[in-house]
């Protein structure tokens, strides 16, 4: 695949040749050299870079680089690393902590630009649409920064303001992104266990849902619809007339982060029942809602005396599908009855488990790890260890689970561990135990049973009904010759590339070698004839000099490549 034509469409070599450069002078010129893109940097920049390559592929060493890769690239990439920090069954865990560490911080822009995104958004001038606004952002990231205000009627919110011109350099480097993803897989074998063009499909979907405000006000929306009969939880009412793509105008909750306010004064909350209302909080989205609250740290679990919840930031939220919803409750049946193939088995629903792994090995480490922790007083147990764990498990059998499940069960474990630090005899299990139960009566009820039924029906009834047409074209094209068995061979773009390469240059060497040898002939005669008023000795010598000249810019081409050896 050529580079220069991806950037041809979108006006980004200068952008290609600077990602290229970064990866080299972080010590991944081998990566930058196998994906064709070594022409883009300097030479003594890949020299600098080999020599400080060496000795630097440790996995927490690698993890370091790809950070600082990441924060010098700029936003784009900077949440592609916080999103690989969330697949703990993909990245290893050294690679993992590393990552962990970046934070989607930039410098602010202008209060009264953003105060123009707001008026042209909401198509009236801002002094209409609210009291007031604060000239101070509360928060500042990559893709938006939040402010305080007051609505007309003197309701306090919270405004989220879109950085101007993000989008247009986000799906830049987007673009980018994906042909290096899809060159990385094609080409660098090492890449492959990681699914380079999965995890961008997977990121590129994520990224276009946080530029558009619209999805993360859908989902508090939801939320507050959800628990707003509940005294002691609260979610942020979404303003619809104050909100569009660009501006998200939500209800500013009362409270404070939920370690703080504890810490500095314990005797105004009742930690046993904040750690139960908190779980609940979750195990509710889980398991009726089907839709959650991804990022459920400390900062983002707002609390008030005695025991009251607030819940903010949903703009990282995860999707239970029914279909998922049926899977998951497979598995944790299987978890809670000890039963290890079918866990298996609902890994296998999902379309997690790869055709090359081995069942009976993935069976068998998982039944380890289950024995391992079952009838452990549940003080005992540490959450982040049994998550590292698992994932460690799934990823060492190439597992592959989907991201809305990997957030769930982390999203669990986070909240899992503050409950215990609220309330270390909390028995989560028996809070879970009862939602499963509820969860199998709904599936196997009547009315459910009926309508499933239904569906198989209708689908039968399509098979039957076209069925017999389609294999009788397929019998059709086999009689008539015209049935193709096509064979993909992995990598033939690469290995042509690289032998069009060698044989241009072993032609250029024989045009060289031929230069010197007619030359020595011409000089070592004694003819005196003269072409165009130049002897024939004077040409042997210009044949000499015009040899040198080009097989040093062939000596120059095999040096730059780095492929001397």
């Amino acid at each position: 695949m050529n580079p220069t034509r991806l950037t041809r469409g979108v006006q980004s070599l200068h952008r290609l040749q600077h990602i290229a450069r970064v990866l080299t002078q972080h010590g991944f010129g081998h990566t930058v050299d196998q994906l064709d893109l070594g022409r883009f940097v300097p030479l003594w920049l890949r020299r600098t870079a080999d020599s400080s390559e060496k000795g630097s592929q440790q996995p927490a060493n690698v993890g370091k680089r790809l950070t600082r890769v990441a924060n010098e690239l700029g936003p784009v990439f900077i949440k592609l690393g916080q999103m690989l920090a969330t697949r703990p069954d993909i990245v290893p865990p050294d690679i993992l902590t590393e990552l962990q560490t970046l934070q989607d911080r930039t410098d602010p822009f202008s209060s009264d630009t953003a105060k123009e995104i707001i008026a042209d958004e909401l198509k009236t001038p801002i002094k209409d649409a609210f009291q007031d606004v604060e000239e101070t952002p509360i928060a500042c990231g990559s893709i938006g920064q939040v402010y305080r205000a007051t609505l007309a009627n003197g309701r306090a919110v919270v405004v989220k303001v879109r950085r101007p011109g993000i989008e247009q350099e986000m799906r830049s480097d987007m673009q980018l992104l994906r042909w290096l993803a899809e060159a990385m897989e094609k080409w660098v074998v090492e890449t492959r266990p990681y699914h380079p063009t999965t995890l961008v499909d997977e990121f590129e979907r994520t990224l276009m849902r946080e530029l558009d405000f619209l999805h993360e006000a859908a989902t508090t929306a939801r939320m507050h619809d959800a628990f707003e009969d509940e005294a002691n939880i609260s979610i942020p009412e979404v303003i619809w007339s104050h909100s569009t793509p660009q501006i998200l105008t939500m209800e500013a909750l009362d409270g404070e982060n939920i370690f703080h306010a504890i810490d500095r004064d314990k005797s105004r909350f009742d930690r046993k029942a904040l750690a139960v209302r908190l779980t609940d909080l979750y195990l509710r989205q889980f398991f009726e809602i089907g839709t959650f609250h991804a990022d459920p740290h400390p900062g983002n679990i707002l609390v008030s005396p005695p025991a009251r919840i607030g819940l903010v930031d949903f703009g990282q939220f995860g999707v239970i599908s029914d279909e998922l919803a049926g899977s998951l409750l497979f598995m944790v049946l299987g978890a809670v009855n000890r039963d290890v193939p079918m866990i298996a088995d609902a890994l296998a629903e999902m379309d997690a488990i790869p055709s090359h792994t081995d069942r009976k090995l993935l069976t068998r480490d998982l039944q380890s790890m289950l024995d391992k922790y079952h009838g452990q007083p549940v003080r005992r147990l540490n959450v982040g260890t049994i998550f590292t764990e698992m994932a460690d498990t799934i990823r060492r059998h190439d597992v592959t689970v989907p991201r809305d499940v990997i957030l769930m069960i982390k999203s669990l474990a986070t909240v899992w561990g503050v409950a215990l630090k609220l309330d270390p005899d909390l028995d989560i299990t028996a809070m879970i135990k009862p939602r499963i139960a509820t969860m199998v009566r709904s599936r196997l009820s009547p009315k459910r049973v009926l309508r499933a039924g239904g569906a198989t029906a209708w689908h039968l009834m399509n098979f039957l009904q076209s069925g017999p047409q389609q294999l009788r074209e397929v019998l059709r094209q086999v009689s008539s010759g015209r049935w193709q068995l096509n064979i993909r061979h992995e990598n033939v773009e690469s290995l042509g590339r690289d032998l069009d390469r060698s044989s241009n240059r072993l032609a250029f060497a024989v045009v060289i070698a031929g230069i010197v040898i007619g030359s020595s002939l011409v000089l070592s005669s004694q003819n005196e004839t003269q072409i165009l008023g130049i002897s024939l000795q004077t040409l042997g010598v210009v044949g000499y000099l015009v040899a040198a000249i080009l097989g040093l810019g062939l000596l120059w081409a095999i040096f730059r490549s780095g492929r001397l050896s």
